[in-house]
Order: C-alpha cells, then sequence, then structure tokens
C-alpha cells in the first residue's frame, strides 16, 4: 500500500483498535488464474502472536478453504471511516481558490498466512468469542448456548474457521494532514455538520490528527 509519511500510523495501537471497531475484513488471496476475495467478520486475538491472530469462519461450500494448503500469504483490508471532502469547506477557496475535492479515509491492511481449522472446539471458542463481542451491546445479549445444542452441531459442520496469524501490520490515516491549517479547520466543521454518520466520524479522525501534531 502506497503511504505519504503524513498519512502513516504513528501510534501502533491505532491499528488493532481500528479492526477492534470496524471487524468486517475483506481478505484477498491469489487464486490460480485470478484474486479470492472474501468479506469475513474477523476477531482480533491480540494473545496469539507478536501483531496478533485473525479468527473467523467461512461457509464449507465457500471453495476459499480448499486453497490454503500451499501457505500462500494473503491480506484482509479493514476499513474506517470514509468520507468525501468538498473544497467548499476551505477558506483558501475564497483566497486563492488553489483547491481541489479529495477524499479523506482510515484504512488497516493484515498481512499473513491463513489456514483452515475443522476442529469443532476451536470453531464453538471462534463462535462464542465473535457473539460475546458483537453482542455485549444488546439489552439481552444472545449467546450460542441459547440455541438447541443439535442444531448448533449442524451450524459447526456447516462452517470452516479461518485462521491468520498476521505477520505485517499496516496502516493509512488520510486525514487532510497535508491541507492548509485553516483548510483543515475548515473541514472539520464541514463535516462535523454533515447528516451522514460516515462523514461526522471522520471529523473526529481529522480533529485526532491535528491535535496529535499539535502536541508531538
Amino acid at each position: 500500500m502506497f503511504i505519504r509519511s503524513q498519512h502513516r500510523f504513528h501510534e501502533s495501537g491505532d491499528l488493532p483498535n481500528l479492526i477492534d471497531t470496524h471487524p468486517l475484513g475483506t481478505w484477498v488471496q491469489p487464486a490460480p488464474d485470478d484474486l479470492q476475495i472474501t468479506h469475513v467478520p474477523f476477531a482480533l486475538d491480540r494473545s496469539r502472536g507478536s501483531q496478533g491472530t485473525l479468527v473467523g469462519h467461512v461457509a464449507r461450500t465457500n471453495p476459499v478453504w480448499r486453497s490454503l494448503e500451499g501457505g500462500t500469504p494473503s491480506v484482509v483490508v479493514f476499513h474506517g471511516p470514509q468520507a468525501y471532502i468538498t473544497p467548499g469547506w476551505y477558506p483558501g477557496k475564497a483566497t486563492h481558490g488553489q483547491v481541489v475535492p479529495t477524499w479523506n479515509y482510515v484504512v488497516v491492511h493484515a498481512h499473513g498466512v491463513a489456514r483452515a481449522v475443522h476442529e469443532a472446539s476451536w470453531k464453538r471458542a471462534m463462535l462464542d468469542r465473535l457473539t460475546q463481542a458483537h453482542e455485549a451491546a444488546q439489552p439481552n445479549p444472545w449467546r450460542v448456548s441459547d440455541a438447541p445444542a443439535d442444531y448448533i452441531d449442524r451450524m459447526l459442520r456447516a462452517i470452516v474457521g479461518i485462521e491468520l496469524p498476521i505477520d505485517r501490520l499496516e496502516g493509512k490515516l488520510k486525514a487532510s494532514q497535508d491541507e492548509d491549517l485553516h483548510d483543515r479547520l475548515g473541514t472539520i466543521v464541514g463535516l462535523q455538520r454533515s447528516e451522514n454518520p460516515a462523514s461526522r466520524a471522520m471529523g473526529v479522525w481529522v480533529a485526532a490528527a491535528l491535535d496529535s501534531e499539535k502536541n508531538s
């Protein structure tokens, strides 16, 4: 991934945190004549490996897991907030006019070699972990054990676990760092006033990037 110096994450802790908050990964790996692209909600197990390990699952009918025997490297892309940035927010539009639109975004790439996991106990533990994480905000969280045991057994046989120890994490934060200060402040105001939740979320990142520079 091409990353200009001002767009690189400065705090390594931001990368796993973004995976936690935006867990749907775009998993890309080579295929004999093409690329295989699979969308998987992953959980990051920080306790395993220097960079952590991604765990998830795919349907057994999905052929992607059958191509993992060769140990081919792959990458999982996690997308954070993103937003269009209009020059109309820039004071520079009125003073000199040398402004153009851009797009701000946050993204993390997790590189590693994935393997398929068939053990029922591993898959059950993985499902419990994912469920607990995503049900935590519910007033009455659903648990895997709430479903009949024989039904869960059938569901476990219908999936294949995916485990990807992370060899390398890289992140890109494009949050108007290369714009003039006054234009960045105008961008923050414009994003915060947006009716689009993703744009407002991006406004938080733009403001945080500016604060980080001020405090460094």
